[in-house]
């Protein structure tokens, strides 16, 4: 008569068990989809092995199939190469051409004040250092979301960017005469209520960048661009129309985006209602 060892037998369902194991182990980084699995044992083997991962610790299983804390064996280093790894993470191309934007930031109001802030020769070099801030704004974005970039970080730094730059732009201009104090209240009131709104209605959804909100910012950056430098004959006067169709676009994208929030709140509060009246019933 052949029998079959007790340990083997026990090895065997050990092996079917160390995946679950390893699966409720495993480090799962949401940003590099990254995960740790347990490699598979043979079940032919007379005593299985079985591999566990649990906060970067492995686990070898006893010859009955069983794990336990006892024979666990840390690895030097596990925790503290987990949290480098995540906080690594941070430092991707995406988040650095946020942060170069926000050091810009202090750069373009010297640049800008500098010599009384009417030197057309420093008002260039202040030109320049917006012309870079407005340009990695275009990408930075796109970056992190094409290779899965997206960090908690790049989310509240980069909004916080593009209005440090725009704000203090239009702050410098109406400071220096050059451009009226109820465009830069417009325009500031605008993206700063906008900010607000999408907060107070996130629980309800998310208000989507429109056309119109896209061209806004192209419009607004390029029209600022120009008050920026000392630009006189039909280019002051060209720059003028650009700004009055950016105050413009302004105006009316805040109000679709108001709209907008109107209509997810509305549409929130009856899905509510309506999932609550069919618990009830």
């Amino acid at each position: 008569m052949t029998g079959v060892p007790a340990s083997a037998a026990n090895g065997s369902s050990g092996a079917q068990g160390a995946p679950a194991s390893a699966a409720s182990g495993a480090l799962s980084d949401p940003e590099s989809e990254s995960v740790s699995v347990s490699p598979s044992v043979p079940e032919s083997l007379p005593e299985a092995v079985a591999y566990a991962v649990s906060d970067g610790k492995p686990a070898v299983a006893s010859e009955t199939g069983a794990s336990s804390e006892a024979d666990v064996k840390p690895v030097r280093g596990g925790k503290l190469a987990a949290a480098a790894v995540n906080e690594a993470s941070v430092w991707n191309i995406a988040n650095l051409l946020t942060m170069l934007r926000l050091v810009l930031v202090p750069g373009f109001v010297a640049l800008m004040l500098a010599d009384g802030g009417y030197d057309p020769a420093w008002r260039a070099f202040a030109w320049a250092a917006f012309a870079i801030a407005m340009i990695t704004d275009l990408f930075d974005g796109h970056i992190a979301r094409t290779y899965d970039l997206v960090t908690d970080f790049g989310k509240i730094a980069d909004p916080i960017a593009d209005k440090a730059i725009m704000g203090a732009a239009l702050i410098c201009l109406s400071s220096l005469g050059d451009l009226p104090w109820w465009v830069t209240i417009v325009i500031l009131g605008r993206e700063l209520g906008i900010t607000l709104l999408r907060f107070l209605v996130i629980r309800y959804g998310v208000i989507p960048a429109s056309r119109g909100g896209k061209l806004k910012t192209l419009t607004q950056g390029v029209a600022v661009g120009m008050y920026v430098l000392a630009l006189t004959g039909w280019l002051a006067t060209l720059r003028f129309w650009v700004m009055a169709a950016a105050v413009v676009l302004t105006v009316v994208t805040g109000l679709d985006y108001v709209r907008q929030a109107i209509v997810l709140r509305r549409q929130g509060i009856a899905e509510r209602k309506a999932a609550l009246e069919e618990a009830e019933a």
